[in-house]
């Protein structure tokens, strides 16, 4: 793999805490203009800049994309964020309760992405990546880190503890989730090439977390060797923005259901339906139905949890795309009993991350939605798996924790 040190563009210390903010996509416009009440500094005003113009524009407006531009020159001018003098290596490490991960900040190559050698494992929208390549062709720049993995490397690992052992970090700062941020900036020539010739020793990355980030960097990326037929391969539009992360420190936390109505099935209907491919029992325990074991799913219905097995011979135990428990539900429930033949379209389906806890998934039904369903993880290695068979995963299979903050690096493509 290639990876490649870059001329941040990031915080000032005191300001770090206060720009840095949760990636634009898992929020929407509303929920991002709460946020940034009161904080003229939350990055939010740069990845989604339409919470500083008129509610009823179009989030795909050019003059959205406008705003973000300005607000970065305008972020730059005051000296809210500074360049660093010389390319550097990042540490990002965050600390959420008990769990800890430590990833490197680079730049990645284009070419890598287009040679497969970053493997993917979901489908991208094009709206959604026309509407982030606008962002970097305006911006000229990339704003938001991408989330990637690689097998973990005991010498990667060791250089990494080292150096935070000797070096103060530049940030150390809890967000409003109570979650830590601490970053060591690495402007040592001999440790980034350290780091340089091992990840040439790794041959795959993969993509955890930010594919239409991703897919969009690397599109704007073309469209400037377009503008710029005698590109030598060097220029900063060529490496896009990530942080790696060794695969073994990573948490995959459960991404679950919710849907909206029984496809006109009455109760005893749609139970009937699903024992057709599971075996249904009632949840005797306290509390919700969290599964601890693969191939157990939980379903909330009338104020009832629910544990769903599905019957041998419903799936396929070697096939690793289709045994994975949100494929399961998907092809054994969803789409013959309820009807919902491609979530990533159907307004029928919602989708709740882990962390806000299946609490959640009890209100959104009591609040109207007719049935919600608990899944256990999808493992960082089936994750691995699909991506190097050249697989897609099924819409919203991972949900990974923590998120990364945008605002802390920004890579200039001038």
């Amino acid at each position: 793999m290639i990876i490649k040190a870059f001329n941040g563009i990031r915080p000032i210390p005191e300001l770090a805490d206060k720009i840095a903010a949760l990636p634009y996509d898992v929020m929407n416009s509303q929920e991002a203009r709460i946020i940034v009440n009161d904080n003229p500094y939350s990055f939010l005003h740069v990845d989604k800049a339409e919470i500083d113009l008129d509610p009823s524009m179009d989030i795909y407006n050019h003059r959205v994309y406008e705003k973000a531009r300005d607000n970065l020159n305008c972020m730059i001018e005051k000296g809210w964020l500074k360049k660093d003098g010389k390319k550097c290596f990042y540490i990002y490490k965050q600390v959420m309760g008990e769990h800890e991960q430590t990833g490197l900040v680079c730049c990645l190559s284009v070419d890598d992405y287009l040679n497969d050698r970053i493997k993917k494992h979901e489908h991208t929208r094009n709206d959604k990546e026309l509407d982030r390549i606008n962002h970097v062709m305006y911006c000229n720049a990339n704003t938001g880190p991408i989330f990637l993995m690689h097998e973990a490397h005991e010498q990667i690992d060791t250089i990494k503890d080292e150096y935070m052992k000797k070096n103060q970090p530049v940030y150390d700062f809890a967000s409003e989730d109570n979650i830590r941020h601490i970053i060591w900036v690495i402007d040592d020539g001999e440790t980034i090439e350290k780091l340089t010739l091992l990840f040439k020793e790794i041959d795959n990355i993969y993509i955890a977390d930010g594919h239409h980030r991703a897919a969009s960097a690397v599109k704007a990326a073309l469209k400037k060797r377009e503008e710029t037929p005698d590109f030598t391969g060097n220029e900063e539009y060529n490496f896009f923005l990530g942080v790696l992360f060794p695969h073994d420190e990573l948490k995959i936390m459960d991404y679950n259901r919710i849907v909206k109505d029984l496809n006109e099935h009455s109760v005893e209907e749609f139970i009937d339906r699903v024992k057709e491919r599971f075996t249904v029992e009632v949840h005797n325990g306290k509390g919700q139905y969290k599964p601890d074991r693969k191939h157990k799913i939980g379903m909330f219905l009338l104020n009832k949890w629910y544990i769903l097995t599905p019957i041998n011979g419903t799936f396929d135990e070697n096939d690793t795309e289709n045994n994975l428990d949100v494929s399961i539900l998907q092809n054994n429930l969803l789409s013959p009993v309820l009807g919902i033949k491609n979530p990533r379209t159907d307004e029928r389906i919602d989708f709740v991350g882990g962390v806000r806890g299946l609490g959640e998934l009890e209100k959104r039904v009591s609040e109207g939605m007719a049935a919600a369903f608990s899944l256990y993880p999808t493992s960082v290695d089936d994750l691995m798996d699909i991506a190097n068979q050249g697989k897609v995963m099924p819409p919203k299979s991972t949900w990974f924790e923590p998120k990364l903050r945008s605002g802390l690096f920004i890579h200039s493509l001038k």
